[in-house]
């Protein structure tokens, strides 16, 4: 016969108490989409480096810990479908391509808008992150969108231009087709009778191979990757600039029954993604072009003189980006004015003075 005494009784119980945790840790799901292959650079990092900073971050304190559901290369959206995808709560988390919705997203336009001022991704990405904080533009376009904006990405260092036929300065361009994707279109305005032509960059390659277009509008990480240098073998080192192309959104709705640890949480990592990517885009810059090289590609550099007499050809973008928000009742022109002054403090100067009329 087993005598249980009340002490017995109190120690086991104790005992059952110790052995269980004080509170269980919650998994959060998240799904993220792009529809960018998990091979460019900002999707692989978003792996490498937003997930793990994200997990350690949370596993700090200890109360949650994230179900993550990567889902790139087109298995949910094409690349110009995360916008929408995140709006329609086809994925939690989206790294939207904002190149691709001028419309819908004309503030993220500003770095686009102004050409020749900066090819360093770490200058730029800061000065627009910072400006879609100062004013409210960039966060009410997301806002109409279902989803909440946290951070801003730059993943090139400068535009080129990459073409299938021999070019030894920007006359060579006169005449000739080229692919781009969204605002830098315009800046064939400034070349006598060049025609741009719409794409993505996982379109490029086919692009100029089939002879659509005889150039392209890229940089050298990406040419690098997607072996651009098979099918145009010459890059007109031009500097058009960096440019902001992908943010970090969440869906409004999954947002709003966030934990507020784990919205921190992301708000927190999506600055240290932003200067990471930006970071690794200026690290790779100069092995990218050698990359380039040696997989037969030839660079042209072309001289400042030629460099401004382009800038000054254009129509003045800039001014019609700022109209545009101006219009739409929000502070265009001091966004822009501001924006400049930013890179200028980081010793960043245009070949062109994009707020003169």
């Amino acid at each position: 016969m087993i005598n249980w005494t009340k002490r017995t009784l109190m120690g086991a119980t104790l005992a059952a108490m110790t052995a269980l945790p004080v509170t269980a840790q919650e998994t959060v799901s998240a799904v993220v989409i792009d529809g960018y292959p998990d091979r460019a650079m900002w999707v692989k990092e978003f792996t490498n480096f937003f997930i793990p900073q994200m997990d350690a971050k949370l596993a700090e304190a200890g109360n949650y810990k994230m179900g993550w559901q990567e889902n790139y290369g087109g298995s949910i959206v094409k690349p110009k479908g995360v916008l929408e995808g995140v709006q329609l709560g086809l994925g939690d988390i989206g790294i939207v391509t904002t190149i691709f919705h001028s419309s819908k997203l004309p503030s993220q336009g500003i770095s686009g808008s102004t050409p020749f001022v900066a090819s360093d991704a770490r200058a730029v990405a800061k000065a627009v992150d910072e400006i879609a904080r100062e004013f409210p533009a960039m966060n009410n376009e997301f806002a109409a969108q279902n989803q909440v904006y946290l951070a801003t990405g730059v993943v090139l260092d400068t535009y080129q231009v990459f073409c299938s036929s021999e070019v030894s300065s920007i006359a060579d361009l006169e005449g000739k087709k080229i692919a781009g994707a969204g605002l830098n279109l315009r800046y064939l305005e400034g070349i006598k009778d060049a025609a741009g032509v719409r794409g993505g960059l996982t379109d490029f390659y086919n692009m100029v191979q089939t002879g659509l277009v005889d150039c392209a509008m890229l940089w050298p990480e990406a040419a690098s990757t997607f072996k651009i240098a098979e099918v145009a073998p010459y890059m007109l080192k031009v500097d058009l600039g960096a440019v902001n192309s992908k943010t970090i959104t969440v869906n409004a709705d999954y947002w709003a029954k966030l934990p507020d640890e784990v919205k921190e949480a992301l708000q927190a990592v999506a600055i240290e993604y932003r200067d990471h990517v930006a970071g690794i885009a200026m690290d790779r810059a100069e092995a990218s072009r050698n990359t380039y090289v040696e997989q037969g590609g030839t660079i042209i550099e072309v001289s400042d003189e030629d460099r401004a007499a382009w800038a000054n050809a254009m129509p003045n973008v800039a001014q019609e980006w700022a109209a545009v928000l101006n219009d739409r009742g929000e502070a265009g022109t001091e966004m822009l004015a501001a924006y400049l002054g930013k890179l200028s403090d980081a010793g960043y100067d245009g070949v062109r003075d994009w707020t003169a009329e």
